[in-house]
C-alpha cells in the first residue's frame, strides 16, 4: 500500500513540473517578460508608429543636406543661393513641377532622376532666378493610363535669398499684365526675401497704389493681386521692395485692359482684290478678334489644293479697340499668283483656340 502511495505521488510531481514548464513556453511565444523575484517596476512597452497610407499629414518631399542628412520641407523654405539644390520625393513613379525658368533654353543645370524608391531633383548653383514652388506627387497607373495621385501631393515655395536681387529676376524688361473685369489681376513682382516690404506704384501720374486687403493685396509668392481690375487701372507700373533699409525697384509693367468675351474664335474671311481675272493675284485673308494671350491655329481648304503652290502667312499683334480696350488680331493670309482656272472655287479657314473652332467659307468666281 505505501508503494503505491509513493508511486502515485511521483507521478503527481511530474505532471506538476510539466504544466509549469509549459506555461513558461507560452509566455515566451507571446513575448511575456517575466518579473524577477522582488521586482515592482514597469516594463515600457513601445508600440509601432502608424502610418497613413496615404501619406496624408506629412511630406515625401525631403531636401538632402550634408553627409547624408534630410530636411522634410515645410511649407515655404529659405535658403542660400549658389549651393546646389537636392531634393528627393518618396516612390518609384514621381511627378515634378518646379518654376518655369528652369525650362528656358532647355537649362542644363537641372535634372532629375528616378530610382526604385524615391526621385532625385537637382538643381547646379540655384539664383534668385530660381525662386519658386517645387512640387513632387505619385503617379499611379492602371495599366497604361496613368495619373496623379491628388491625395499625394507635396509643395514647398523656396525662397532663394539675395540682397542684390530681392525680386525674383524676369527674362522680360516690360512686361505686360492684361486686366479683365471677371478674373483678378497679378502685377507679379515676387520677392526672394519673404520679410521684405514691398510696394505698388503707377509711373504716371506718380501714385502709390496702396494694398488696403479689399481690392488689392500682395502676396509674396505671387505679388500684388488686383481683386477688381477696371480701366482706371491701365498704365505703366512698378514695384519697390525695401529690405534692412535697402530699396530695389522692379522691372516695369503695361498694365492693359481687355473686354472680349472668351470662347470659339469670330472669324472674318475677305478676298482682295473683290473682282478677280485669270493671271491675277489674289489675297485671302482669315482674321480672328480675341483675348491677348489666346493662340489661333489656322487650317486652309481650297480648290487647287495639292496641286498648286499657295503662300500662307500667319502674325498677330495687340490693337486698340474702343476707349481703352484691348485685343489681339490673329491674321492668316493665303496668297495665290497667276490664278490659273483650276483655282477659282470654294476657299475654307478653320480658326482653333482652347475654346473651340470656327470654319468660314468665301467662294472666289472669275470676273
Amino acid at each position: 500500500m505505501k508503494l503505491w502511495v509513493a508511486l502515485c505521488l511521483a507521478l503527481l510531481c511530474i505532471e506538476l513540473q510539466n504544466g509549469a514548464c509549459q506555461a513558461v513556453k507560452r509566455r515566451k511565444e507571446r513575448g511575456e517578460i517575466p518579473t524577477r523575484p522582488g521586482g515592482n517596476k514597469r516594463v515600457k512597452v513601445r508600440h509601432p508608429n502608424v502610418i497613413d497610407k496615404k501619406g496624408k499629414g506629412q511630406s515625401l518631399l525631403t531636401q538632402v543636406l550634408d553627409k547624408g542628412r534630410f530636411l522634410r520641407l515645410s511649407q515655404t523654405t529659405t535658403l542660400t543661393p549658389g549651393k546646389d539644390l537636392e531634393l528627393r520625393c518618396k516612390g518609384s513613379n514621381i511627378g515634378w513641377s518646379y518654376p518655369a525658368y528652369l525650362d528656358t533654353f532647355n537649362d542644363s543645370r537641372l535634372s532629375i532622376k528616378q530610382s526604385d524608391k524615391y526621385s532625385q531633383l537637382m538643381v547646379t548653383s540655384p539664383s534668385a532666378a530660381d525662386t519658386g514652388p517645387y512640387s513632387c506627387w505619385v503617379i499611379v497607373c492602371d495599366g497604361a493610363e496613368c495619373q496623379k495621385d491628388y491625395d499625394r501631393i507635396y509643395s514647398s515655395y523656396i525662397y532663394f535669398t539675395d540682397k542684390e536681387n530681392l525680386f525674383v529676376p524676369s527674362a522680360i524688361h516690360f512686361e505686360i499684365v492684361f486686366l479683365r473685369p471677371d478674373r483678378p489681376a497679378v502685377v507679379p513682382c515676387r520677392v526672394t526675401e519673404p520679410q521684405a516690404e514691398a510696394s505698388l506704384h503707377r509711373e504716371v501720374p506718380a501714385e502709390e497704389i496702396a494694398a488696403n486687403e479689399t481690392l488689392v493685396t500682395y502676396d509674396p509668392t505671387r505679388g500684388f493681386v488686383l481683386k477688381q481690375p477696371s480701366p482706371e487701372l491701365q498704365g505703366v507700373f512698378y514695384c519697390k521692395a525695401v529690405s534692412r533699409g535697402v530699396p530695389q525697384i522692379s522691372t516695369k509693367y503695361h498694365l492693359l485692359y481687355v473686354e472680349v468675351p472668351s470662347g470659339p474664335p469670330f472669324v472674318s474671311l475677305e478676298t482682295s482684290p473683290e473682282r478677280v481675272r485669270g493671271g491675277d493675284d489674289v489675297n485671302v485673308s482669315c482674321s480672328v478678334l480675341g483675348e491677348p494671350e489666346m493662340d489661333v491655329d489656322f487650317t486652309w481648304t481650297y480648290p487647287g489644293q495639292d496641286r498648286r503652290p499657295v503662300h500662307i502667312q500667319t502674325s498677330w499683334r495687340l490693337v486698340n479697340r474702343g476707349v481703352g480696350h484691348t485685343t489681339r488680331l490673329s491674321q492668316s493670309i493665303m496668297t495665290v499668283v497667276d490664278m490659273e482656272t483650276i483655282d477659282f472655287g470654294k476657299y475654307g479657314c478653320k480658326a482653333k483656340n482652347q475654346h473651340g473652332e470656327t470654319t468660314v467659307t468665301t467662294t472666289v468666281n472669275s470676273s
